[in-house]
């Protein structure tokens, strides 16, 4: 068994699989609960199932890119179980993960060929998305990069190939985006529980992280806001 944890966006999700599909699953949607929701799902999940973490065969965490905050205590979560149970640690990229999600659910759509193109598209705040392209296997044909959407984005790919568009980062660039030939996934939400066949592939691969030097892939650096208020009330 593998217990999964995604925290690269809003969403606090944890569940845990067998090689067969998900066993348990726990979310919250809540804005900023990944910090105290986190350990509380694991521990139901545990309870649940009548488990502990040494009994697991890995833990797997999505990497990134997302949310700064939010994969600095997905990963720092990750890494204290595979430490403290000396289990093997998984990082998934989150839009490896999340084409995984769209593709199991949409695969048997009449929309969707051998030709479409997936563009998993995570937030990176005003204009800017974290995104990568894969064809309908899996295959990487864009590398995960942080762009600025334009109207001329996306122009290398002929408007012949569809393309699908989804998670939070599409919303935004609806209305930007010229390009024919495209559908936008509404409907698709990030979970957790869509790391089941990369977290697998990784463990029967035994590709693992370095618990005491991973780190998420952020991408960009993190920058904080000026405060509106001085502090000393000046």
């Amino acid at each position: 068994m593998i217990i999964c944890l995604e925290t690269a966006t809003n969403l606090c999700s944890v569940a845990l699989c067998n090689s067969a599909g998900v066993i348990s699953l726990r979310e919250s949607h809540e804005t900023k609960s990944h910090a105290s929701m986190l350990t509380i799902f694991i521990e139901e999940i545990f309870k649940e199932n009548g488990i502990r973490a040494r009994d697991l065969e890995a833990v797997a965490v999505s990497k990134g890119p997302g949310s700064y905050t939010g994969l600095r205590i997905g990963v720092s979560v990750a890494k204290g179980i595979a430490y403290a149970a000396s289990i093997p640690l998984i990082g998934i990229e989150t839009t490896l993960s999340m084409f995984r999600g769209i593709s199991g659910n949409k695969k048997k759509s009449p929309e969707i060929d051998k030709n479409t193109l997936f563009c998993p598209m995570l937030d990176a705040r005003r204009m800017e998305v974290y995104y990568a392209i894969y064809d309908a296997n899996g295959n990487t044909v864009k590398d995960i990069s942080a762009e600025i959407i334009r109207e001329n984005s996306f122009i290398n790919i002929p408007e012949s190939q569809k393309i699908i568009f989804f998670g939070d980062g599409a919303e935004k660039c609806k209305e930007v985006i010229k390009r024919t030939n495209v559908h936008f996934a509404d409907d698709f939400r990030i979970s957790a529980s869509h790391m089941h066949k990369p977290a697998f592939q990784a463990l029967k691969d035994h590709h693992f992280e370095d618990v005491a030097y991973f780190e998420p892939l952020y991408l960009k650096d993190f920058i904080t806001s000026k405060p509106r208020k001085n502090i000393l009330g000046k």
